[in-house]
């Protein structure tokens, strides 16, 4: 039974790594405001801000946010995304396709929602 108990626990650990290295990488915002870089952080995933262009909003480089995600059956990933400095947790989807992501950061149990898109820096 223990083993049992140890190949599920690696399994979802080598699932979990596998559905983050679609994400890593260093994204730019649409809006040409940020620069990010999405990587693994301890057993979860982490999006830091590297540059932000107009911080007028509150935004700072070095910012983050810290994302438990999973693979979903339709290919997005799917989970919590937490902001320390604001002290807010996310419903966070994202929908990754070759050169570019979306992500979607919802409150208020799903009714108020945000997307934003990215593309890979190069």
């Amino acid at each position: 039974m223990t083993r049992l108990l140890l190949a599920l626990a690696l399994a979802a650990i080598a699932i979990e790594g596998a559905a983050a290295s679609d994400i890593d990488g260093t994204w730019l915002r649409d809006d040409g405001n940020a620069r990010v870089r999405i990587a693994p952080c301890g057993d979860k995933i982490c999006a830091t801000n590297l540059w932000i262009g107009d911080t007028s909003k509150g935004e700072a480089a070095g910012d983050k946010l810290v994302m438990t995600l999973a693979r979903q059956p339709d290919g997005t990933f799917s989970g919590n995304a937490y902001d320390p400095k604001r002290d807010w947790t996310y419903a966070m989807t994202i929908t990754a396709t070759p050169g570019a992501l979306t992500t979607r950061g919802c409150i208020v149990g799903r009714l108020i929602c945000r997307d934003v898109n990215w593309k890979a820096a190069e």
